[in-house]
């Protein structure tokens, strides 16, 4: 995995203990990035990832400039790797959290412009996710929650649902609310 753009670009995150995880593909990645290039204004953004795995959306965001970011996962080795990546590139501008994702949400009291869950393809976290998001009021005016998904999955029928975009299997469904 590369970062693709920013002031990261090129650099590698090789998580060979991570076994665990399934990465964000760089195509999709990069997909996803040229899309939010046109809508969003990056030095200003607060960005959340939850189920941050191996944190290449996290520092691809951080990458290109955001002001804050914070990286939200479970599992003790990912945050680790992510920890250490954070402290070799000097990002300094966000947390890395060890916490469920949805306790997470439930708990949580800021917003961000952009929340960002890839929950495994296998779970059902994403109704979830999407429901302590909104009810929470999470998401900043003109902000974007973005659920990474299976192309089995459709979220079109959820309130708040903008679009979505495929890039092969990978899927990323867009909520925006209107204020």
């Amino acid at each position: 995995m590369r970062i693709i753009s920013g002031k990261y670009r090129g650099r590698k995150l090789n998580p060979t203990n991570l076994k665990f995880t399934r990465p964000t593909t760089d195509f999709a990645r990069e997909g996803l990035f040229n899309m939010l290039n046109s809508r969003v204004d990056w030095p200003d953004l607060m960005v959340l990832d939850l189920y941050t795995g191996s944190g290449s959306m996290i520092f691809e965001f951080l990458s290109r400039g955001v002001k804050y970011g914070v990286a939200v996962d479970s599992n003790v080795e990912s945050l680790k790797f992510i920890s250490s990546i954070k402290s070799q590139w000097g990002a300094d501008n966000m947390d890395v959290i060890k916490s469920d994702a949805i306790k997470y949400l439930h708990k949580c009291h800021e917003k961000f412009d952009i929340i960002f869950a890839d929950p495994p393809y296998d779970e059902d976290d994403h109704l979830q996710i999407h429901h302590e998001v909104f009810n929470n009021n999470l998401v900043k005016e003109n902000g974007y929650l973005i659920l990474e998904h299976h192309k089995r999955k459709s979220f079109e029928t959820l309130e708040y649902f903008s679009f979505q975009r495929s890039f092969g299997n990978v899927n990323f469904s867009f909520f925006s609310k209107t204020f």
